[in-house]
């Protein structure tokens, strides 16, 4: 059986080194596996409260070189702001070592596929049915004004659950 040849929705002008992103994660579907919005407020099943803990700790997994200074679970998606310095990469592309996307466990796809797994691992460990949409979008962060806007759609979207494109 031979695979679709599948468009990649990544920047080409942009190696994801490093900058930062406003990511959104969808579970498969829509379902609402990670809570329930109430009066503006989120409550969490046992699975949103996983996700919470693996995106707080992402920043002592990846040593500092990646971070997620603000996000928002949602019943059915996740948006993060993950910023990602280049440090490391960057030092081992300018030295001329072959590396063109630098290394493999700081850049954003693998936060991304850390973070799906280990909620997963936790889901089927615990017999909880429960499945992610197969990617993810993110888009990249140009200017301060833009985050800013970004920053308060997050801070935000409890509140204006009812209103939003994820709400079912």
């Amino acid at each position: 059986m031979q695979l679709r040849d599948r468009k990649t929705p990544r920047a080409k002008w942009h190696d994801y080194k490093g900058g930062e992103y406003f990511v959104t994660i969808c579970t498969k579907a829509r379902v609402h596996f990670f809570g329930e919005v109430y009066g503006g407020e989120m409550r969490m099943t046992s699975i949103g409260k996983m996700l919470k803990q693996e995106i707080e700790k992402t920043e002592k997994i990846r040593g500092g070189e990646v971070s997620i200074p603000l996000y928002v679970i949602m019943p059915n998606h996740v948006h993060l702001i993950v910023v990602v310095s280049c440090r490391d990469a960057c030092d081992a592309s300018l030295q001329g070592q072959g590396q063109e996307f630098g290394p493999q466990s700081k850049n954003l796809g693998s936060v991304i596929r850390g973070i799906k797994s280990a909620v997963t691992r936790f889901a089927n460990e615990n017999n909880i049915p429960f499945a992610w949409q197969s990617r993810y979008h993110d888009h990249i962060v140009r200017n301060q004004d833009e985050m800013n806007r970004i920053a308060e759609y997050i801070e935000t979207n409890p509140i204006r659950w009812e209103s939003d494109c994820f709400y079912r």
